[in-house]
Order: structure tokens, then sequence, then C-alpha cells
């Protein structure tokens, strides 16, 4: 895996660091540093308002300190466009979740390697392969032994 590599984070995985919801903010947060340092992270522009507002409603930030973040997140992973086609595609689709559907598809389309997730059973019919962080790490230091 190199700067070729582009792996879409899921929202949870986002969430584990920034709640710091233990034990999964740890391995959530090599995840997300290894994404912006070493590899093309994305994610997509729908999961900044789920972000934000999971932020505000379970994290107890305020607007300003959920921005932030949503700032700090922006600098750090590309934010990919979410355009009719990925909506459309999303919908016609055999996943049962609908914003999974959604960046699994705009992931699909934006060529992305891996989803990377908690909820790997949701990305079943995706047309991106999904890996668990603990999955993912054991494939990237694999990779760069």
């Amino acid at each position: 895996m190199d700067k070729r590599t582009k792996v879409v984070v899921d929202t949870n995985v986002v969430l584990d660091v920034m709640m710091n919801r233990v034990p999964n903010a740890v391995e959530s947060s090599d995840v997300l540093r290894i994404c912006s340092s070493q590899l093309s992270g994305m994610i997509t522009a729908t999961q900044t308002k789920d972000i934000f507002f999971l932020m505000e409603r379970w994290g107890k930030k305020t607007p300003a300190e959920a921005k932030e973040l949503i700032r700090k997140l922006k600098d750090n992973l590309k934010v990919l466009d979410v355009n009719l086609k990925d909506v459309n595609s999303a919908l016609e689709c055999e996943m049962d979740d609908y914003e999974d559907a959604l960046i699994a598809h705009c992931g699909n389309r934006h060529k992305a390697d891996y989803i990377i997730t908690r909820n790997e059973n949701d990305f079943k019919q995706s047309p991106v392969p999904a890996l668990t962080p603990t999955e993912f790490l054991n494939e990237f230091y694999s990779t760069v032994k």
C-alpha cells in the first residue's frame, strides 16, 4: 500500500477517534493517521454532515467545536463530492443501509480500493471491498515490511 492506495474511512471509524470511543479509538486513530499521511484517505461530503450532527448530539461538542473537528478532518482526508449517479446507485443497490450504500458507491466512482469500517457486514454488497480497522492495519503493516 502506498499513496496510490485510495481508502474511504467510514463514519464509525472517524467517530471512534473524535469521541474517544474505547477500545476502538486507538486502532481507529492509527487508521486515520495512516490514511492522512501514507495513503490517499477519503470521506464523502455527506459524512461531514453526519459527523457534525453526531458530534453535537452524542459527542457533547458545541457547534464551534464540531466545526473545528470537521476542519481538521478535511485538512487530513480528501472530501469526495456526492452526485446524482451516487444517489441513484445507492438507491438501486442491494445494500440495506442507504448511508453505507452512498459511501460505497461514491467511493467506487472515485476508484477507492477499500472502505475501512467497523460494520463490515453492512458492506457485503458493496462494490468496494470493506476491511475492519484490524484487517486494514494488518494488511498495511504486512506490505510496508
